[in-house]
């Protein structure tokens, strides 16, 4: 055989770079190869480097003390001393008047958090080949997890009332930040306030959310036609009851609108405003914006202490960390500098001085920004910066009535589908022992 020219060897040498002896693009990665979706195997599969981009902070949660629940469906909460029971008495004079306390009954029953996943067989296989995530139902348990604690943190946080733009009988459409919507979940009992009757709707019938998509609330017939700058509001959680809920109290401003939330099975009607479980301080501002101020936050620490309460952690959005960052940021010219950190339960604050002056805290409170925690809404549909939440957690705690349980399926014909199923569930509730000393102030500017 002749040795080939220059020419035909450096044609055969190159042959490998543009063509395969198996046809024309067998080693390239296909699209129309599919798992469960239209999005590609690769799409689905590729890279064993998997980047968590979500916020999965859970200040809120960490901070508030968790017990066991115990045998026990309320509590007693004594609300007022009797009038006349004690004064001076001379020497011959009269006993005082006999009374009696005012004993409020608090109805508290544990709710259920539930989370879901699942992998198809295919996917579980496709995820262990080169170049897949690996064992893709560890990595959807794992996500599961954190999502799990982050929807009990977001639900601790949720906010009682917001205002709508519009709506019909069965429809809520809150305003210009959809975001709002996310504060109701399916089963929340609610009702409203019309703001054109100037009156709060409650009804004992369940007027329950069914649904929950984008700004748009879904629920049972209302019995009105709801429509724009009416306020749409939480009687009952079908989640964990909020701290929002907790320093509600009825009549109080929203938006410009009012509303009257209620926190556990309290009376639905008949409560007034500073009722016996109103907040210790809730400051409002008909629903115009107002920066941060150091005289609002002493009125609320100082509302919890005429109270008999001690604050124990002020949770606040991280445009209100920065706002009072810059009001002490002047003080700092009497103070050196060292790393100090203080915390509650497993959260620790941001490292600062040890008076707290770069905001690790507050006259000793320990302050903790939150991602979850709810914005208050101006009478024009628009967000407004976060509240901010004062708080005494020796009153506070989130009771657990069955620790987090995980659940596998693997039955195929149940599912009817190549599928396995994991579920992660919680059964507990947040309790307040003293709505006193807890104190939220809301209407401040982003």
């Amino acid at each position: 055989m002749a040795n080939p020219s220059l020419s035909e060897y450096i044609s055969q040498s190159q042959r490998g770079l543009y063509q395969s002896v198996f046809g024309p693009e067998y080693l390239m990665k296909q699209t129309y190869f599919t798992v469960d979706t239209a999005t590609g195997i690769f799409n689905t599969t590729y890279g064993r480097k998997v980047w968590q981009a979500l916020n999965n902070q859970t200040r809120a949660f960490n901070a508030i003390p968790r017990t066991v629940w115990g045998n026990t469906a309320g509590w007693r909460i004594r609300t007022d001393r009797g009038s006349g029971r004690s004064r001076p008495v001379t020497e011959t004079g009269s006993l005082p008047t006999v009374d009696i306390s005012n004993i409020e009954t608090v109805s508290s029953l544990p709710k259920i958090v539930s989370t879901t996943f699942g992998a198809s067989v295919k996917s579980v296989f496709t995820a262990q080949l080169e170049g897949g995530v690996g064992d893709v139902l560890a990595l959807e348990n794992e996500n599961a997890q954190l999502d799990h604690v982050k929807e009990m943190n977001q639900e601790l946080l949720a906010g009682s009332a917001y205002l709508l733009s519009g709506g019909s009988t069965t429809t809520s459409v809150l305003g210009s930040n959809s975001t709002e919507a996310a504060h109701f979940k399916v089963g929340d009992t609610i009702a409203w306030y019309d703001n054109s009757a100037t009156a709060n709707i409650k009804t004992d019938a369940s007027v329950t959310v069914s649904s929950v998509s984008s700004a748009t609330v879904t629920h049972g017939a209302a019995g009105v036609t709801i429509a724009d700058s009416d306020v749409l509001f939480v009687l009952r959680r079908a989640g964990l009851t909020s701290i929002d809920d907790i320093v509600a109290q009825d009549s109080m401003g929203v938006g410009g609108g009012s509303a009257s939330p209620s926190a556990y099975d309290l009376t639905v009607a008949g409560r007034t405003a500073g009722d016996w479980n109103a907040g210790a301080s809730v400051s409002y501002n008909s629903g115009t914006g107002r920066d941060l101020s150091l005289n609002l936050l002493d009125t609320a620490i100082q509302k919890i202490r005429t109270n008999g309460g001690e604050p124990k952690v002020i949770i606040m959005g991280h445009d209100q960390y920065f706002k009072l960052e810059r009001l002490l940021n002047s003080q700092q010219r009497y103070m050196g500098q060292e790393e100090y950190q203080v915390g509650v339960g497993s959260e620790r604050t941001f490292p600062g001085t040890r008076t707290g002056l770069v905001l690790a805290t507050y006259q000793g409170i320990p302050i903790l920004p939150d991602a979850d925690t709810p914005k208050s809404i101006n009478s024009s549909d628009t967000a407004l910066g976060s509240n901010v939440y004062v708080l005494d957690t020796d009153y506070l705690e989130i009771a657990i009535a069955q620790p987090t349980q995980y659940v596998e399926n693997r039955d195929y014909f149940a599912a009817n589908a190549l599928v396995v199923r994991g579920l992660l569930y919680t059964m507990g509730e947040m309790r307040c022992k003293n709505f006193f000393v807890q104190a939220k102030i809301a209407d401040l500017n982003s």
